[in-house]
């Protein structure tokens, strides 16, 4: 199905109901085009809520979010025949993002985590609101969203009123052909009808964590993948600088240093070296009795990188199960304030992840450039070249993977640390959650991009070791990633050529999976 596409009658549907949705049924919206659903239990939860907030909205006392302004204006009691004004006037006001527009499954995934919350009965809006905001999904209706705007305080204020604005019938978005077209001609076409905001309704749209949250899941994903993929990159190198893979005995990690991750990363590469004909041969011509770290420590490095994704999950499966508004609606009916749009939990891991990534490109680049360097890769031509001096071979890939492990160091530097105060120092210290992860982003992409440069770099030296009368025979799995680098189109060994698109295909081998999807079907699954 094309990205842009409306959801097609048949795809996959994700139901929400009372129960918290998964990062799976998150990645299916976001990504896969799943159709939305709000169950008949969520449906009678928020009918019940509403109804207390229309109660509350009768009385004559002032009730934060349901008949008073917002932040520093909170004060003023709103009277009756003003408050559907203030709704629209709070979404236009705080729609106000600026930059580039970001990226469509972004704004899917933020999209659909606000139905979720509107959908708990939490937040006291009709059920209406949260049914149109399903359509709209599944309408392929993705509002544009602009890249700089939230603080990550409030939630992630600005994004999400860009799409509250389309919800109301304004604003600007993309069809389902991905062009940007008038809101009511979109809405038009797809049979939706702009909702009229009530009393809480706008406040409720705008109030969560739903943009940093739904990066963190994506992201998640991502480098879930990518971990597993910088084992077998590191694998291919070991083994191509005919290393020894005793270090990965299992003995030597668990049982010594019960770092999960760490034993994890090694059984991979274990498995992934299984039956190679070239590791163990480092006493050989070039004695030595210890390979470098990069070789010998990447089931530390990648494993501490594993646990760290693993803090990762279990905090955004709590965010996932939250219901974060201001104010909520308690089951008891009790209307109360509070500080849970705060996005620091989110925030904090969002950088931790970011920091991850960085060391992990470090270290593969490290690999890499041991591969190319003659000095130091146990009989290999220097930069992998057919004719060194008359070639260059790998040498300036290894300059572009160095430019990307050096931009990862600097979206390492957290954006969480920093606050600047706003709303008249109402809101006086916010998370810059969004900031978070907007570079983690980036930070994940350049990542594919540095195991790929290592992939192409382990691919050609391997080759070159086979051609060598006397050297012994890779791996099954480390041939059969050979095998999907040259079917992916990536060249192997011999004169020079236009090497960019070398380096692009194995980015988009590294991103599609497939890397990992074939040697998998050598060892089985990795973790």
């Amino acid at each position: 199905m094309d990205m842009h596409s409306a959801v097609a009658p048949d795809a996959p549907l994700v139901q929400v109901g009372k129960a918290d949705v998964s990062a799976e049924d998150v990645l299916a919206v976001a990504r896969g085009n799943a159709r939305v659903e709000i169950g008949p239990d969520a449906l009678a939860e928020m009918a019940a809520a509403r109804a207390r907030i229309d109660a509350l909205a009768a009385e004559p006392r002032p009730v934060y979010g349901v008949s008073t302004g917002f932040g520093a204006l909170a004060v003023r009691h709103i009277s009756p025949e003003l408050r559907a004004q203030l709704q629209r006037s709070l979404v236009r006001s705080h729609a106000a993002g600026m930059g580039p527009a970001v990226e469509r499954e972004v704004v899917r995934a933020l999209m659909f985590l606000r139905m979720k919350t509107l959908a708990s009965g939490r937040t006291g809006v009709r059920p209406l609101v949260a049914q149109t905001m399903a359509a709209l999904l599944n309408a392929g209706i993705t509002p544009v969203v602009r890249e700089f705007g939230s603080l990550g305080c409030s939630g992630d204020l600005a994004p999400l009123s860009h799409c509250a604005l389309v919800l109301m019938g304004e604003g600007t978005a993309t069809g389902p052909d991905g062009v940007e077209k008038p809101v009511a001609e979109l809405l038009a076409a797809a049979g939706i009808e702009p909702v009229e905001l009530l009393e809480k309704e706008g406040l409720a749209l705008i109030n969560g964590t739903d943009g940093m949250l739904g990066m963190l899941v994506m992201a998640i994903a991502d480098l879930s993948r990518l971990f597993t993929t910088a084992d077998i990159t590191a694998a291919m190198t070991l083994e191509a600088l005919l290393g020894t893979d005793k270090v990965l005995a299992p003995e030597l990690h668990a049982p010594i240093r019960p770092h999960p991750g760490q034993a994890l990363s090694a059984a991979n590469m274990l498995a992934v070296l299984k039956g190679s004909g070239l590791t163990g041969h480092h006493q050989d011509d070039a004695p030595r009795v210890q390979d470098a770290y990069s070789i010998r420590c990447a089931p530390q490095v990648a494993g501490a990188g594993r646990d760290t994704l693993a803090h990762a999950q279990l905090v955004a499966s709590r965010e996932l199960a939250a219901s974060v508004d201001n104010p909520v609606v308690l089951p008891d009916g009790r209307v109360e304030s509070n500080g849970n749009f705060h996005g620091a939990p989110v925030a904090y891991v969002l950088d931790f992840l970011a920091i991850a990534a960085a060391d992990l490109g470090s270290i593969s680049e490290r690999r890499t450039d041991r591969l190319l360097d003659k000095a130091r890769s146990h009989g290999l031509p220097a930069f992998l070249a057919d004719d060194p001096g008359v070639d260059s071979g790998l040498m300036i890939a290894q300059y572009t993977q160095a430019a990307l492990v050096s931009e990862n160091k600097r979206l390492a530097v957290p954006a969480s640390v920093d606050s600047i105060p706003s709303s008249a120092m109402q809101e006086d210290h916010v998370s810059m959650g969004w900031s978070a992860a907007r570079k983690l982003r980036q930070a994940v992409e350049n990542l594919g991009r540095i195991l790929a440069v290592e992939l192409t770099a382990a691919a050609r030296a391997l080759e070159i070791r086979q051609q060598a009368e006397s050297a012994g025979r890779p791996a099954p799995a480390t041939a059969a990633a050979l095998a999907a680098a040259r079917e992916a189109g990536i060249g192997g060994a011999g004169r020079d050529r236009f090497l960019s698109p070398d380096l692009e295909a194995a980015a988009a081998l590294v991103a599609s999976g497939d890397l990992v999807r074939a040697v998998e079907r050598v060892t089985g699954p990795l973790a």
